[in-house]
């Protein structure tokens, strides 16, 4: 290597991390240069020094990010590599964004960190990405801190100044659709719409008219042209949902415009150009579908040019606090009191398989929002939700889903035991009726957002019944909605 030449300039305020880096470059051969100051990086880099830039986030007088565009500005063949404690996905997205080389989040892994340094250095320079930002996207669109996580973090930000292809992969609730949104809301095709089809819902007779679009009188009961999703789509992104499900005759139309770029509708001749970005997702194995002839093995290439899997709850389970907190604050968000877990809750939590992965948590942080009085939920009310909620065992062994009346039930069990005693019978029952009636009444009008008219009519309830019972319950009210 021909390290000697090559200076890399380090800018971080932590002396413990620069002292780490200088020491690990120059065993490296590498010349090092390192400030814990913003200013005296960019005056480093005005002076063309260095050829390579390694660059906190957080620092005294600047933010590191925002030197990223001004040192591209002025020097576009010197590439930065950006370091964060701030490990989310907004701050891999404003990486790339900004047009930094590489995103690492710390603590980072030194091999990695020197592996990302050769690269850099070896590799051609990459286009600069245009600035633009939402900062609407402040509000996370994926939460987590692990490793996979952070892997993902760096993949979706690369894709979002791309349109290649993606195929995202993973088990039912890992949060599949959440990507394939963050790869259109922060992409080049922002502006156009997002639309999705999810294939195992569709009726196989109906899926090519869904995608494809088809001419009146093409079948029985088409009486007029009808707009196929790759229409709606153009300009934007077509998320294709359980690809795995797609009929094969499909399948042979989809490879058709993958190929070619275009389509034609359902009993049309004339071609129209397929003007989105594809994003498929899929819960199963698609290599063993291939296997067993039930998907295109061509088909299966030309959707999986960036593949994404995302991991099982069950495999990231450091990042269970971060997404338990984000669900309780949208169950607040959502109508519901404001809850907090506590450490041996939190602690039980890790204890669980999570079959259903992030969906399942997300149920059970809302349940225990709605369920409980208490304001801090504490192992035993986890652990209790945990056990229960599993569906109840049917003749045979089999187990089959709780119903509603066997759920309020389970939960109103504890409630008359802990009260049954110190409480007439009377107040007990009014006691219950208005812990179920306040949740649900706080729901519904939070599903119609406030909307009263809406509310009364999903409650059968007349509309100025509903209103006394929201003054007896002192419930909040949405001003301007009904």
């Amino acid at each position: 290597m021909m390290n000697d030449s090559r200076t890399i300039l380090v800018a971080d305020d932590d002396r413990a991390i620069r002292t780490v880096l200088s020491q690990a470059l120059g065993r490296s051969g590498y010349q090092v240069r390192a400030t814990s100051s913003a200013s005296t990086l960019w005056r480093w880099v005005e002076d063309g020094e260095g050829d390579l830039v390694i660059t906190d986030v957080v620092m005294p007088d600047e933010n590191g990010l925002d030197l990223v565009p001004r040192i591209k500005r002025i020097r576009p063949e010197l590439r930065v590599v950006v370091m964060s404690a701030q490990s989310t996905f907004m701050t891999a997205l404003k990486a790339a964004q900004r047009g930094a080389f590489e995103y690492l989040p710390k603590p980072f892994d030194l091999k990695e960190l020197m592996a990302v340094v050769e690269r850099a250095l070896a590799a051609p320079q990459p286009p600069v990405a245009g600035e633009s930002e939402d900062e609407a996207g402040e509000r996370l669109p994926l939460v987590g801190r692990s490793p996979a996580m952070q892997e993902i973090y760096r993949t979706v930000a690369r894709l979002t100044t791309t349109d290649l292809t993606v195929m995202i992969t993973g088990e039912s609730g890992t949060g599949k659709e959440l990507v394939a949104r963050a790869l259109h809301d922060y992409g080049r095709r922002r502006g156009g719409p997002f639309v999705a089809i999810n294939m195992a819902a569709i009726p196989r007779e109906l899926i090519e008219s869904e995608l494809f679009g088809h001419e009146r009188g093409a079948f029985t009961g088409a009486l007029n042209r009808g707009i196929g999703r790759f229409e709606q789509a153009a300009g934007g992104t077509l998320f294709l949902d359980e690809i795995g499900d797609m009929p094969p005759e499909a399948q042979t139309r989809l490879l058709r415009v993958l190929q070619e770029g275009e389509f034609t509708t359902v009993g049309g001749r004339n071609p129209i150009k397929a003007n989105v970005r594809i994003v498929a997702a899929t819960h199963r194995d698609l290599r063993q579908s291939i296997r067993q002839g039930v998907f295109r093995e061509d088909l299966f290439y030309r959707l999986n040019v960036v593949p994404i899997r995302l991991p099982p709850l069950r495999e990231r389970l450091e990042d269970i606090p971060l997404l338990a907190r984000h669900f309780l604050d949208r169950a607040r968000a959502a109508g519901l009191p404001q809850k907090q877990l506590s450490a041996e809750a939190v602690e039980r939590l890790k204890q669980h398989s999570w079959p259903g992965n992030a969906r399942e948590l997300e149920n059970l942080m809302r349940r225990l929002a709605a369920l409980y009085p208490q304001e801090t939920i504490d192992a035993e009310a986890v652990g209790t939700e945990l056990s229960e909620a599993e569906p109840p065992a049917e003749p045979g062994g089999a187990r089959g889903p709780e119903t509603l009346e066997q759920a309020v039930e389970r939960h109103l069990k504890g409630f008359v035991a802990a009260h049954k005693d110190g409480m007439p019978v009377r107040d007990l029952y009014d006691r219950v009726l208005a812990e179920v009636e306040r949740p649900l009444l706080r729901l519904v009008l939070g599903a119609t957002r406030g909307n009263q008219i809406k509310a009364a009519a999903m409650l059968g309830l007349n509309r100025n019944t509903l209103r006394k019972k929201i003054r007896e319950l002192d419930l909040p009210v949405v001003r301007g909605l009904g």
